[in-house]
């Protein structure tokens, strides 16, 4: 798991690595072009809030003095000057909104990019340190996106107000402006060393949170098997679990928020006196007039709320840096593993693949786990001719289904070299397929997404793999959507994922227990259709009645070894 985040160098640097695609890559001219115009809107708006202090001190003044005409007059210019800050204030907010979104949509596609680029999603599985990737990068991003703009528009703002502020303040009353500054630094200190708990806490509540999450989405996508087992209870427990981490941290998280508040409560009631006690005396003595009481009052607040943004802002703060650690952890994990497979290439010794071949040739082939700690298969020989079948058979850990990673290319750590076609050209059925979201047709073409094919030929490519009755349950529309992953048995799935392959007619076709779950007449109708019109295809298995239905086998032991034969021959020796 990823340690919990402080206020280090390694926060910023992660910070700079999520910022520096955006807004100093190839979209920097849109993004700086709608972050200035937010600047200007800013100082727009502290302008004319500076402005309507001054008219409101005439306000005050004229009242104190009685002076109706003046009165009169100042308050038509005060509602003027809020005439003005309306549609500035409605544009930065629009401004804004469009920056985060624009922000977010680069971020997700990039991290998305990312996670599909070597396969990247493949390898995360089974990793510690990075839990819940699609937590990370849907609202962890959009939380980044949207937070960190927001903290630099007030860090902005706040520079802003606080040179627009000071001189007015200055032009009261010189102590004001130190006695402000002053405070305004010790709340700061205090209010970190209070609150600096907040940032791990925050952390671990992101984490305990998607926990849950994932709890409920498994029990979701798995909840045929829970039924059949009566796992409920188990499940239940697990839940209640994750539900106690939960409300376990909250709890300690809303302790800290209590102890913050206690500082922070009285930090601001007591600055709303503050002017008052300085500037009330100068009244008296008639060196400012009435007007300057609540002109300095509402200077005050406003100064004393940009240079106060850590105090304000510090439980926002820590649960960012938390965001920014699992973002940035995320990236850190995908630059790695591209460093890996650049230096793997270099020096590790890898498998060598080529894809010239219409066939499966493998020489010398050495396959081992990708930690390189055991080695599944020793100096394997074998070409299969085309139309041809091989059937991989072993014990359970044998390393059958390694064999098809290998020559997939998810696994490239051996010796060797691996002929086949071209990835595109080849097609792997594993044992529980893939339901895409989407229509029939989208089943059936995946992962293409071509719309020409008519419905004559699906319903033939059914038909032979006998779902002839499938495009019934959505009344013959091949293009209505349907949850066909809860809608279809495992029987009837493996049996769309042989339409899949009939569909896209392969080079060569990869059956990875792709039938373990027909009866007999349906796995041999499948497979004496792939015999009949001479597919290519490797199959692994342990069902002795799939021997029928291959040329050849090859039986993989756990120590490395193995054995090719000519089922044919098996058949004459059995014979004689």
């Amino acid at each position: 798991m990823d340690q919990a985040p402080k206020f280090t160098r390694h926060v910023w640097v992660q910070l700079w690595r999520l910022v520096r695609p955006y807004f100093f890559g190839r979209t920097w001219g849109r993004a700086w072009l709608q972050l200035g115009s937010l600047m200007v809107l800013t100082i727009a708006v502290t302008g004319v809030g500076i402005a309507a202090g001054f008219v409101m001190s005439d306000v005050m003044t004229a009242l104190e003095k009685r002076n109706s005409a003046a009165f009169q007059k100042e308050l038509w210019l005060y509602l003027g000057t809020i005439a003005v800050t309306i549609p500035l204030a409605a544009f930065y907010r629009y401004v804004e909104e469009r920056l985060a979104l624009n922000w977010r949509d680069f971020l997700t596609r990039t991290f998305t990019l990312r996670y599909f680029y070597n396969r990247a999603y493949y390898r995360l599985q089974g990793h510690e340190e990075i839990d819940n990737p699609d937590q990370r990068i849907s609202e962890d991003a959009r939380n980044f996106t949207t937070t960190s703009l927001s903290f630099s528009l007030l860090v902005i703002n706040s520079v802003i107000q606080i040179i627009g502020y000071a001189s007015v303040l200055w032009s009261i009353s010189g102590t004001l402006v130190a006695v402000l500054v002053s405070y305004a630094l010790v709340g700061s200190l205090v209010a970190f060393l209070i609150g600096k708990r907040l940032i791990g806490l925050n952390y671990l509540q992101y984490e305990r949170e998607a926990n849950l999450r994932y709890g409920l989405v498994r029990v979701r996508d798995n909840a045929e098997s829970i039924a059949f087992y009566r796992g409920e209870r188990r499940e239940l427990r697990d839940l209640r679990a994750r539900l106690g981490g939960v409300v376990g941290n909250m709890l300690v998280l809303i302790r800290w928020n209590r102890n913050l508040a206690f500082f922070t409560t009285g930090y601001n009631s007591l600055a709303l006196i503050l002017p008052l006690v300085i500037v009330a005396p100068l009244f008296m003595q008639g060196k400012v007039e009435f007007g300057k009481i609540a002109q300095a009052t509402a200077a005050f607040a406003t100064f004393l709320a940009a240079v106060s943004l850590f105090i304000t802002q510090f439980e926002r703060l820590s649960a960012f840096a938390a965001g920014v650690t699992r973002l940035g952890s995320l990236w850190d994990f995908l630059d790695e593993r591209d460093a890996e497979d650049d230096l793997e290439a270099e020096h590790a010794e890898q498998i060598e693949i080529s894809e010239d071949e219409k066939t499966i040739a493998l020489e010398n082939l050495t396959v081992k786990t990708p930690d390189s700690g055991r080695e599944l298969m020793h100096d394997l020989n074998f070409r299969l001719q085309p139309g041809k079948s091989l059937l991989i058979m072993g014990e359970s850990g044998s390393g059958k289904s390694s064999l098809l990673r290998t020559i997939a290319g998810l696994w490239s750590t051996g010796e060797g070299k691996i002929g086949r076609p071209p990835y595109r050209n080849m097609m792997f059925l594993p044992q529980r397929p893939y339901m895409v979201p989407g229509s029939l047709r989208a089943q059936l073409d995946y992962p293409e997404a071509r719309r020409d094919t008519d419905n004559e030929t699906m319903q033939e490519v059914l038909e032979t793999v006998n779902l002839p009755e499938l495009s019934d349950r959505v009344e013959g529309d091949f293009d209505r959507e349907a949850d066909w992953a809860n809608m279809l048995s495992l029987g009837e799935q493996q049996r769309l994922s042989f339409a899949r392959l009939l569909f896209k007619r392969p080079a060569i076709a990869f059956l990875d227990e792709s039938t373990s779950a027909l009866d007999e007449p349906n796995e041999d109708r499948l497979y004496q259709y792939l015999r009949k019109h001479r597919y290519t295809y490797v199959s692994v298995g342990h069902r002795s009645t799939l021997l029928k239905h291959h040329d050849w086998l090859l039986k993989i032991g756990k120590d490395g070894k193995w054995e090719l034969t000519a089922i044919e021959d098996q058949k004459e020796l059995a014979a004689k």
